[in-house]
């Protein structure tokens, strides 16, 4: 059984959503034959490089609420990211584009170590306050996995390296209809979308295992809600409408 996973580094129910899947996994009596796959998505491809701006004040003015709403809205999120064991620093958070965290990712995907960086890169913005899309800290982060920093930072600072690798995850997503992550797509058969409860992993899971030998379908939504809401309230996050 193999799981794809799209999501992006500064979307905070996507490490709440990991956290929910691997929850799953270790209930699911065939876990050890399950491959999980990370597969990219930008919120905002725009965005910039980390300007100083705290992370309630660009959701503040991403989502046109008031900074208060923005500090309620996103202490309800730390509140579901401690239900898992997970701390969010929102205070120290430096939101920042993240094209350059989802190279390094297909960069340790090669070198096998994409499971360790994608945690580490998640851990190192929401609770470390780290800025991921600065070059010296990707390559620190990827240090700490394993790898070669120097040899990532000449990855990182050649800007066609596995640029293609991160566009093809997001056209990928483009078909699929993806526009808010986690998004986790199993056998390529069935969708689950959002940070939804372990429960509805697991039976997923179970789900799919006993209709393995069903012949391919159009994917078929196990998620109990939908992940339209482009204000990461709902257990996704989503890339806001044009107005």
């Amino acid at each position: 059984m193999k799981i794809e996973v799209w999501s992006d580094f500064v979307c905070p129910f996507c490490y709440i959503g990991k956290r929910h899947l691997e929850e799953a996994l270790a209930q699911f009596p065939n876990r050890d034959q399950v491959e999980v796959e990370f597969k990219s998505f930008e919120l905002d491809p725009n965005s910039p490089k980390y300007s100083g701006e705290s992370i309630h004040e660009v959701l503040a003015g991403k989502y046109r609420m008031s900074l208060e709403q923005a500090k309620q809205a996103n202490q309800s999120v730390g509140q579901q990211a401690a239900n898992v064991g997970l701390s969010y620093n929102f205070d120290t958070m430096k939101p920042t584009n993240t094209f350059d965290a989802h190279r390094l990712a297909k960069f340790a995907k090669e070198h096998g170590k994409e499971t360790e960086v994608t945690e580490k890169l998640l851990h190192a913005y929401f609770t470390d306050g780290k800025n991921i899309g600065d070059y010296e800290t990707l390559a620190d982060i990827a240090a700490a996995a394993g790898l070669d920093s120097l040899e990532v930072l000449n990855v990182l600072q050649d800007q066609t390296s596995f640029a293609n690798d991160v566009r093809i995850d997001e056209s990928i997503a483009q078909q699929y209809g993806i526009s808010g992550v986690p998004y986790f797509v199993i056998n390529q058969k069935y969708a689950i979308s959002g940070a939804q409860p372990i429960a509805t992993f697991l039976g997923a899971l179970q789900q799919v295992w006993q209709e393995e030998s069903a012949a391919p379908v159009v994917l078929k939504d196990l998620s109990t809600e939908s992940a339209e809401d482009a204000t990461c309230t709902d257990g996704s996050c989503g890339i806001p409408e044009k107005k």
